[in-house]
């Protein structure tokens, strides 16, 4: 588990997730913030700038976007910047997990033992992740969201706010589980499921394959 330990950082996407974010890298003690953003109408956060140029050079590099897809794309795009990982002080994590570079853990995150959590995922605030559960790239646990011991989450999945999972349980790649949702069962790739208990509603495009305008 690599954590940026540098004073100065680039935050990508000026949004609300992009001020949670900055706020995490204030408390780990960054001095220097800035962001960037396409939105030319943006040029400044706080007291932070926004810029809408890529520099030459980025000493380390966050993608604070909450589209999982298009942070996988821009972590492409940028594959030879260096990324790091944000830990919150305010988290609760145990020593023996593994984190994925790009990876941001929001306040009040508890993870348990032998946890492992690939690259640019996010944990969002007050989200529980109990024991030896895998987290592939690019997921995204909504705040308040808890998975039991021994989940698998695909790469790309997206577990809604307020979403209880229970222990065992496989959730597939690109698969998005609906706020409040309660998973008994696993869930397939691209599935859409709602409810208590959840149930598949709809199968989403592969964003790997759809063609974009």
């Amino acid at each position: 588990m690599e954590t940026i330990t540098k004073r100065v950082i680039y935050l990508y996407g000026a949004s609300g997730h992009g001020k949670v974010v900055a706020e995490i890298a204030e408390n780990l003690g960054f001095e220097t913030i800035i962001f960037l953003d396409d939105d030319a109408s943006l040029d400044k956060i706080w007291d932070y700038p926004v810029l809408h140029e890529i520099p030459k050079s980025i000493p380390h590099l966050c993608l604070t976007l909450g589209n999982n897809y298009t942070r996988k794309k821009l972590a492409q795009k940028f594959s030879h910047e260096t990324f790091g990982t944000l830990i919150s002080p305010s988290s609760n994590i145990s020593k023996r997990i593994k984190i994925g570079a790009g990876t941001v853990v929001m306040s009040g995150v508890s993870i348990n033992a032998d946890v492992q959590i690939g690259r640019h995922c996010i944990l969002n605030t007050n989200a529980s992740v109990d024991h030896d559960c895998e987290l592939e790239d690019f997921v995204h646990v909504s705040p308040n969201a808890s998975l039991a011991g021994n989940v698998s989450v695909g790469e790309g999945a997206h577990i809604g706010i307020g979403a209880s999972i229970i222990q065992g349980v496989t959730i597939g790649k690109w698969a998005m589980i609906g706020a409040g949702a309660v998973i008994l069962s696993d869930v397939p790739d691209f599935a859409v499921v709602v409810g208590n208990p959840g149930k598949i509603i709809k199968y989403q495009k592969n964003p790997e394959t759809t063609i974009e305008s």
